[in-house]
């Protein structure tokens, strides 16, 4: 008969250390010596015990070890996004060492049936990444299951949120523009809702959006003495820009604003489409901070959040949910970067 797989009572003996010592040695779930640490491992090493099994260890904590994250109802956009992939970033390299997966999941619309993985999928705690934070499907199924979560860019209402000062930059944004003699300015806005579809909003309305990141970056601009000539709603990607762009420049402004970087970037190619000179003949700026080289001599004005930060402070909001602690909702300044477009 061959013999029989290591297991973590081997190390602890071939040490010379009790079992929960060499327990802790792997976990770091207490207090023990590097020197008693490292004997432990190097018994491990010796044996070829590469460590608890982590089904098993779950099984024990009660807890899967999953971090969810939820998209949007579209994950391949998400990739298509460097704010969401630099999200991602701040995720992951917070929640791998400290022995924590991660499962992407996909928001669903309003009115479609949630995926089947949010609802069953193990998870300990998820994070909802901005393009899925006024699902309001995605969020009963959540809640449903009692599943604690953190919002990026939310506003706070349902659990703890990561977000930046949005209306802050957007009204150093739209004092900017004013000081420069801009009374014409035209905003491609991020969805005003869930499911939303791209297109003109009416002008001068008095309806609130339901996005949260939305409607603080208009209250931002309206705060600054900024009443846009004309708004459009769109997805944050350069064609969706883009598209808004052609449609806002028939209003004549002075300037476009973009809600995000991706967006803006979407706007001054249009401009650049239409003849006109950035910024001589028309001012374009964007929020976000991200790098756009490919823009070639242009660098847009923006208002730059840091991205990964907030993703590692909703990774850690998460982690926090997943052990029964009460996060706080946590806001990140953001800084007024003049580029070359306006």
């Amino acid at each position: 008969m061959g013999r029989s797989a290591t297991t973590l009572t081997d190390v602890a003996r071939a040490a010379g250390v009790s079992l929960s010592t060499a327990s802790l040695a792997f976990s770091g779930a207490g207090p023990i010596s590097a020197a008693t640490k490292d004997k432990v491992l190097a018994a491990a090493a010796e044996l070829g015990y590469r460590g608890p099994d982590p089904v098993a260890a779950s099984l024990r904590r009660g807890r899967s070890g999953v971090i969810g994250v939820v998209m949007g109802s579209a994950v391949r956009r998400s990739f298509r996004d460097p704010v969401s992939i630099q999200f991602l970033d701040g995720i992951v390299t917070t929640l791998a060492p400290k022995g924590y997966g991660t499962l992407l999941l996909p928001a669903s619309a309003a009115d479609e049936t949630p995926d089947a993985m949010l609802t069953h999928a193990a998870m300990d705690a998820a994070v909802l990444m901005a393009g899925a934070v006024t699902s309001t499907s995605t969020i009963a199924a959540l809640r449903a299951r009692k599943l604690p979560t953190v919002q990026i860019g939310g506003a706070g209402r349902q659990g703890p949120a990561v977000r930046a000062r949005d209306k802050d930059g957007m009204r150093m944004l739209g004092e900017h523009l004013r000081e420069r003699g801009h009374t014409r300015v035209a905003v491609a806005t991020l969805p005003w809702s869930n499911g939303a579809t791209s297109g003109p909003v009416e002008v001068g309305t008095t309806r609130r959006p339901a996005a949260p990141i939305t409607a603080r970056r208009l209250d931002g601009l309206r705060e600054a003495g900024v009443e846009p000539v004309a708004m459009w709603q769109c997805g944050s990607l350069v064609e969706d820009g883009i598209a808004a762009g052609r449609a806002l420049l028939a209003e004549r402004p002075t300037a476009l604003v973009g809600f995000s970087d991706l967006i803006a970037a979407g706007l001054l190619l249009a401009a650049r489409e239409a003849g006109l000179r950035v910024p001589e003949d028309i001012a374009v700026a964007g929020f976000d901070g991200i790098d756009l080289p490919w823009l070639g001599e242009d660098t847009l004005t923006t208002l730059v959040q840091p991205i990964a930060e907030m993703g590692r402070l909703a990774a850690e909001g998460a982690i926090s949910l997943a052990v029964g602690g009460s996060p706080k909702t946590v806001t990140v300044d953001v800084e007024l970067r003049i580029g070359t477009t306006t």
